[in-house]
């Protein structure tokens, strides 16, 4: 490769590549070029899709380098192997040089996060969930009963454009009819080239399980990405400008596995799939970005799966804020006080509990001294209590464990 210096480096039969939880952030991922290596997670709480063994091709450290996070897992040489090392800063520069090295990379990570998106959905709601378009109308059913008639009407229309000999045809219809005239900005059909598109808030960019061939890059404004589930709409993500959403399903060609909502008033870039085939060539910076991305949201579910672990309810919603700061950045040391983008009521869509679980929590997190609600906003005057408090929970459960172990 022109340009591009790639080192090689080589570990014995049992040696440790990386560790998890290293206390370095990750600079740089590995390509496997001989050998065989183990990863694994002190939390393992789903097996990884394919197993844990890699060989020649695979990537090693990719989602933790390219996040800028700590290692997630651990990986320790089965043989002798070899490997091609990767700076991070290099990445730009190998995309460009060798598009079909981040094309291998991108759909690698976008098997991964549908992977553990369904594994999350099936652990924290008990429900697998279905990608069958006839899905459409309950998510229409559910969001005509919270009055939320754009989205309903959204939904329903969808569901009758790819499911038109189904049962339910003629109820969509009737309340499509009824809720109209509360509707203003719902809007199915743009033209092949306008690619900048402007969406007022509570509009839906696509619903979860219809067909898809777009993804969309935020200029401006913030979009929330949710999930229905067990009659309940689950906070998955809050995106904000520069970020890329709806990638999996032009990528892998499947219906969209969440729906995509303006949470204030957005312009975005929409981009096709003939479109896309264009940009992994002439737009290796946009590439790089989609990676980068995609390494973010897997590094989240993760984070997301391993929240599900903790028993205590308040404890589990310590750990979501603590896990939302280290997704922004923030020293999670810090004694200075910090304003987050949601309330206690998408937090509690985050952890996806009942209502009658969200009361219970959210008064004992409000009794905090150092938390409050600010302009609908969850403020913390004191960022370090977040980490303290968790780490609290943490001693706590582990302490049970080792009762319970002893029994």
């Amino acid at each position: 490769m022109a340009d591009l210096q790639l080192a090689f480096v080589n570990f014995k039969q049992n040696a440790y590549i990386v560790v998890e939880g290293h206390t370095q952030i990750a600079d740089r991922f590995f390509i496997i070029r001989s050998g065989k290596v183990r990863v694994s997670k002190s939390i393992q709480i789903v097996e990884e899709e394919g197993g844990n063994i890699l060989g020649p091709g695979d990537f090693l450290s990719v989602v933790s380098t390219l996040s800028s996070h700590l290692q997630i897992e651990t990986a320790q040489a089965i043989t002798d192997v070899t490997l091609i090392s990767v700076h991070k800063e290099q990445y730009g520069q190998l995309i460009k040089n060798n598009a079909p090295v981040a094309m291998k990379i991108i759909m690698q990570f976008s098997k991964r996060m549908r992977y553990l998106d369904t594994a999350l959905a099936r652990i924290t709601m008990k429900s697998v969930t279905t990608e069958e378009p006839a899905h459409l109308f309950n998510i229409g059913q559910y969001y005509l009963e919270i009055k939320q008639y754009e989205q309903a009407y959204y939904a329903y229309h969808q569901y009758i454009k790819y499911c038109p000999k189904t049962p339910n045809v003629n109820r969509a219809r009737d309340s499509m009819a009824k809720i109209a005239r509360y509707v203003h900005n719902v809007r199915f059909d743009y033209k092949p080239d306008e690619f900048v598109r402007v969406y007022p808030k509570n509009t839906m960019f696509f619903c979860e399980n219809e067909p898809g061939d777009e993804l969309f890059i935020i200029q401006k404004g913030s979009v929330k990405i949710t999930k229905i589930q067990e009659n309940k709409e689950v906070l998955l993500a809050v995106l904000k400008t520069g970020d890329i959403f709806g990638e999996m399903a032009l990528l892998e060609s499947k219906p969209r596995s969440a729906s995509a909502i303006a949470y204030e008033d957005c312009t975005v870039m929409a981009v096709n799939r003939a479109n896309f085939q264009q940009m992994v060539s002439s737009q290796p910076q946009m590439i790089a970005r989609l990676t980068i991305l995609l390494a973010e949201r897997i590094w989240l579910i993760y984070k997301q799966l391993a929240n599900t672990l903790i028993r205590d309810h308040l404890g589990r919603a310590y750990d979501m804020l603590l896990m939302q700061l280290e997704r922004n950045r923030v020293n999670v040391s810090s004694t200075q006080a910090y304003l987050f983008d949601f309330g206690p009521k998408e937090l509690i869509t985050m952890l996806g509990l009942s209502q009658s679980e969200s009361f219970e929590v959210i008064s004992a997190l409000l009794e905090n001294k150092h938390i409050h609600v600010q302009q609908d906003k969850l403020f913390v005057q004191n960022i370090s209590e977040i980490l303290k408090e968790v780490e609290m929970f943490r001693r706590l459960q582990a302490r049970e464990d080792f009762v319970r172990s002893r029994r």
